[in-house]
């Protein structure tokens, strides 16, 4: 459950720098403190819609697909009392086979700096993808809180357990170098994916996601989905609470399964999407288009009282 911390150890920049050297990734990590000493006052900073918590993940920082600019945009005109990283918010599987680490990716980690600074706590919980982090369970860097499975209490006391999801899925658990070969072939479909939506743009067509669309279709991915939704939504019932908050499967959707309320708030690689809750309790899918489209897209919303 989601309580003031209170013996966590807090990491300065400095020292958080010169722990995560001594780890995979210390690049990012000296990028990420960087990011923690320049943090400056927002220059862009603009009015925003208030939501008592929001729940993003996915967001491979790291990688050429990470819609940092999108990302940048939803944060400015968002703001929360709570905000859940909820995994994948650094590739690091990506990060050892190419460095890819443009200033916009800066960007989005001083941003996150900054509203933790402001007050909004920040809970990261994280995934398979930057798994490098959960040996810092219990502590804290520039105010972001890493923690292990939390639980989440709505305005209207609906239990949430936030976890990123990537324990339900069978290929990480059981052959991860078979995880390893589909995340490049999903990288080249993103690429594909690039390239495709760039010459759709020059002929005034709007932005079609290739691997979405593959996903929707092939009779196998729909079928793995449903099973991750079904594995996630048992171990929810097990352990007592109303619903679960997850991502790993890069697909936005919130229903009831089997009496739980299921929400996966999606990714910041194809469907850029978040989970709000507003201060009543409610809960709204929020989608949230690149640049250069619809900035704010249809939303769905599912009130928990009904879904439950």
């Amino acid at each position: 459950m989601i309580q003031p911390p209170t013996t966590a150890f807090t990491l300065s920049g400095q020292a958080f720098s010169g722990v995560m050297r001594r780890a995979p990734l210390g690049e990012a990590a000296a990028l990420i403190s960087q990011a923690m000493h320049h943090d400056h006052a927002d220059p862009e900073a603009s009015p925003q819609k208030r939501y008592r918590a929001i729940f993003i993940s996915d967001l491979h920082l790291g990688t050429p697909g990470c819609q940092a600019h999108a990302l940048l945009d939803f944060i400015k005109a968002n703001n929360s009392d709570y905000l859940y990283l909820v995994g994948d918010i650094v590739d690091g599987w990506q990060l050892r086979r190419r460095w890819h680490w443009p200033a916009s990716h800066n960007d989005v980690v001083q941003k996150l700096l900054r509203c933790a600074r402001k007050g909004c706590r920040i809970i990261y919980v994280p995934g398979n993808h930057d798994e490098f982090a959960r040996g810092f369970f219990g502590h804290q860097f520039g105010g972001i809180e890493v923690a292990d499975d939390p639980v989440h209490i709505t305005a209207d006391g609906k239990r949430l357990w936030v976890t990123h999801g990537d324990s339900f899925d069978g290929v990480i658990q059981c052959a991860k170098w078979l995880a390893y070969l589909g995340d490049n072939l999903y990288e080249f479909t993103l690429k594909l994916n690039r390239h495709l939506n760039h010459w759709r743009a020059r002929m005034g067509l709007p932005y079609w996601s290739l691997s979405a669309y593959l996903k929707h279709k092939v009779k196998k991915a729909v079928m793995y989905v449903d099973d991750f939704e079904q594995a996630v939504a048992r171990e929810t019932l097990r352990r007592g609470h109303h619903g679960v908050v997850c991502g790993h499967i890069h697909r936005a959707e919130m229903r009831t399964v089997n009496g739980v309320l299921y929400c996966n708030d999606g990714d910041w690689v194809e469907s850029c999407t978040a989970l709000v809750e507003h201060y009543s309790g409610r809960l709204e899918l929020v989608h949230w288009l690149a640049p250069g489209h619809v900035t704010q897209g249809q939303s769905e919303r599912v009130n928990l009282h009904e879904a439950a």
